[in-house]
Order: structure tokens, then sequence, then C-alpha cells
């Protein structure tokens, strides 16, 4: 009898036990459903490129250091931009190899399909044709991969910027994003592809509605509908530039301290981004639609035009700003709008997490790393320096409170243990940062 009931006890412990593992295995298998929006599933747009050309395609074991950092930082939910080059399936397999080695690990993909015009960034862009044949290889990927790693690949993007005017080299008319994302719609519906896959394209707040009339079709209206949620762009960095209406020291606070100017006019950069974040939630709303509306891209450049301490963060940095900025024009700099420094990407990045999270919105900041091929004729462009961790495996201003904590120990990229810009030297980084323009008439 004894035996009996020891026998039964067994049989129960073991259910209970199997029962509390396949919890808390599918706690590492959540639906899109359940990570969008939700603030325990923090975003981040990810490009492990580590050359001056996308040839040079980052291995599975490189993808791996940056899978480890990237899950040391609680990062949950990371974007990508394109199908067929070759750092995809390596990132996806190595997500796939380090889950099965530490089933504690939790990262999901938004894949993005790379959708252009037909003859894109030549003198005959055909900008109401499509390129047909790469599109259709992007979106046959996308849906290769989904279908290889259902437990990874939770969201699709149509297009990155594909729609908005500006996007002069290669943007498609809405038509065809919409054409796409109705297809992929119908595979699931078709079950060859997973139905609680979510579908959506990725562009500018403009793009969906958010600004310019011209956006606001039938067309559009009907983007809206087909799409399980939006991804909208918005980069206040950019617009210290070319809208810089919020961008400047008003003359009231020409006698404060630069530390206060340079705070509140990045404390302005922030409500023009929840203004344009907002501008489509409420378009949106006005043509009777209520989906869930992400910030698919966003972020702030640490560097335009000038000598980066971080490149050798044992040098002896006694910076004289007048010397350290290239002879060629920079718009974000020095002689621009002063915009380029890691101070005010710390700010900007702090304060969207801040608020993002207290809103329960999904933010792909852009980006985590560094990649020197965006701009590889001009090292010292803003569009090498937007990553949190530069090419060096240095952690920017933004990210030095990680460093103190411990966060990256033991972790490596391209052989070098993250450590801090600058030398972690704070007077030395300060030494770059200047406020923005003051301006002593308004017409």
């Amino acid at each position: 009898m004894k035996n009996i009931i020891l026998y039964i006890n067994l049989i129960i412990v073991t259910i209970i036990g199997f029962s509390s593992c396949s919890k808390q295995n599918a706690t590492q298998d959540r639906t899109a459903a359940e990570i969008i929006n939700n603030p325990s599933y923090t975003a981040m747009s990810f490009g492990g490129y580590r050359h001056l050309t996308r040839d040079t395609v980052p291995s599975v074991t490189d993808l791996k250091e940056d899978v480890r950092i990237l899950s040391a930082m609680g990062i949950k939910l990371i974007r990508l931009y394109d199908t067929q080059l070759g750092q995809t399936p390596n990132l996806l397999q190595a997500i796939s190899e380090l889950k099965q080695e530490d089933k504690s690990l939790e990262l999901y993909v938004m894949l993005g399909a790379w959708i252009e015009a037909e003859n894109s960034r030549t003198d005959s862009v055909n900008h109401h044709k499509e390129n047909i044949i790469g599109n259709t290889a992007e979106i046959e990927k996308a849906v290769e991969y989904t279908n290889k790693y259902p437990d990874i690949v939770k969201c699709i993007s149509v297009g990155n910027e594909a729609m908005v005017h500006w996007a002069a080299s290669y943007n498609v008319t809405q038509d065809v994003i919409l054409k796409w994302v109705k297809y992929l719609q119908a595979l699931k519906q078709e079950d060859k592809l997973p139905k609680d896959v979510w579908i959506t394209s990725s562009d500018n707040f403009a793009s969906w509605g958010g600004g310019d009339g011209s956006y606001h079709t039938d067309l559009l209206l009907e983007l809206y509908k087909s799409v399980d949620f939006i991804s909208v762009h918005t980069y206040p960095f950019h617009d210290t530039f070319y809208n810089p209406s919020y961008w400047y020291v008003p003359e009231e606070e020409a006698n404060l301290d630069a530390i206060v100017q340079i705070d509140r006019a990045m404390e302005r950069a922030v409500a023009y981004t929840k203004m344009q974040y907002m501008s489509v939630v409420n378009y949106m709303h006005s043509i009777g639609i209520n989906k869930p509306v992400v910030i698919g891209e966003t972020g702030w450049a640490s560097l335009d035009g000038a000598y980066s301490p971080s490149a050798d963060a044992s040098a002896d940095i006694s910076i004289n700003i007048q010397k350290i900025i290239n002879k060629e024009q920079t718009m974000y700099g020095l002689n621009g709008s002063k915009a380029a420094d890691e101070y005010k990407e710390k700010l900007y990045y702090d304060r969207l997490r801040e608020w993002t999270a207290k809103d329960s919105i999904t933010c792909f900041y852009f980006e985590i790393f560094d990649e020197p091929w965006k701009d590889a004729k001009h090292p010292s462009g803003t569009e090498n320096h937007f990553g949190l961790i530069d090419i060096n495996g240095h952690a920017k201003y933004a990210l030095w409170n990680l460093v103190d904590d411990g966060t990256f120990k033991g972790l490596k990229r391209n052989g070098k243990a993250i450590s801090k810009s600058f030398n972690g030297n704070r007077e030395s980084l300060m030494k770059t940062v200047l406020p923005p323009p003051l301006i002593t008439t308004k017409e």
C-alpha cells in the first residue's frame, strides 16, 4: 500500500513539475498582442554591421555577442530592416541557438521587408511602379523566416519610410504597401503564416496622416484597416536643422546657464516627438480606426563632423572645441544646429524611455550600435553615430550607468569589453556639448 501511495505521489509531483515547466517555457513565447505596447518588452532598432560595407556580414558568433548585450540591457523586442541580406538569417539563428542554451532568454523580432520603387537610387527612378523582383523576394523571405522561427518573429513591417515623399530615391505609392500588407494578411487566413503574427508598415508620421493632407487618401484609410498596428517614425533631431521651430535659445533664456538652456531645448524636443506621435493617433481616430500605435523609429545622433574622443578611450582628452570639427559643413555640429553630442543623446533617450514606458507605448529606439557603413565616406557623419554603443565597444553617456552597475560584466564585442566613452571622463565629454543657437529676433 505504501508503495502505491508513493507511486501516486511521484506521479502528482511529476505532473506538477511538468506543468510548471510548461508555464515557464510558455512565458518565453508571447504573441504580438501580448508584446506590443507592453512596457515590460523594451524595444530597440538593430543593425549589427561592423564594417564600412554591408558586404561584410556579421557572423552568427558576432551576433550572439550582440544578443547577449541586448538581453543584459533588458531589451526583449528588436526591429530589422530587410530580409535578403545575410544579417537577418544569421541573427535569427543566433537567437534560436541562444534560446536553446538559455531557456530564460526572451528576444522577439519585428522583421522588415524592404520595399522600393522601380529603378530606385538611379536617375530613372519610377515612383509609379515598384521593384517587383526585389520586393517580392523581400516578402517571400519574410514569410520563410516567420514560418521557420515562429517563436521569435512576431511582427512583419512592409517597407521602411517607403511612402514618405521626401524619400525621393526610392519611395512608392500607397497602393504598393497596401498590396503587400493584404497579401500577408491573406497568407494568415490561409494558414501559410501564423495567425498571431502582426503586420504593419513603418513610416514617417506624415505618411500615416499626421501631417501633410496630401497623404489623406482612401488608400491610406484602407491601409489603416488592413494593418494590425501602426508604426510611426519621428525625428526631432533631424528637425533641429529642417524645422527648428523648437530648437533655439529664446531671448528670455539667453542669460541662463548653458546646461539649463540645453535641458529646456531637449524638453521641447521630446514634446515635439509627442506631438508628432499624437498627430497620428488623432488622425487615426478621426477616420474611425482604433489600433495600437508604436514608435517604429526615433533617436538622437551623438556626433556630427567632430573628432570622437570615444575612438580612443585611453587618450588624454583635452579638447578645444574650435579645433575638432572637420572642414566640411555640418548640419548638426558646431557650425550647424549644435544638436549632436552624447549629452543630448542621453537626455533624449532617458526621457523617451520614461514617457513611453509610463504610457505603455512600444518604442523601437534607433539604435543600439553605431553602423559605419551608413555614411562610409564621412566617418564623422551623423548617420554613423545614432548608436548607444560605438563600433569600438564604448557605451555612450546614455549607458554609463549600466557600465557602473555591471550590466555588461563579462560581455565583449569584437573582442573588447564594453567600457565607457570618453574613458568615463564627464568633464571631457562636456567640452563637446554646446547649447542650441540663440534667437535674438523673431520675424
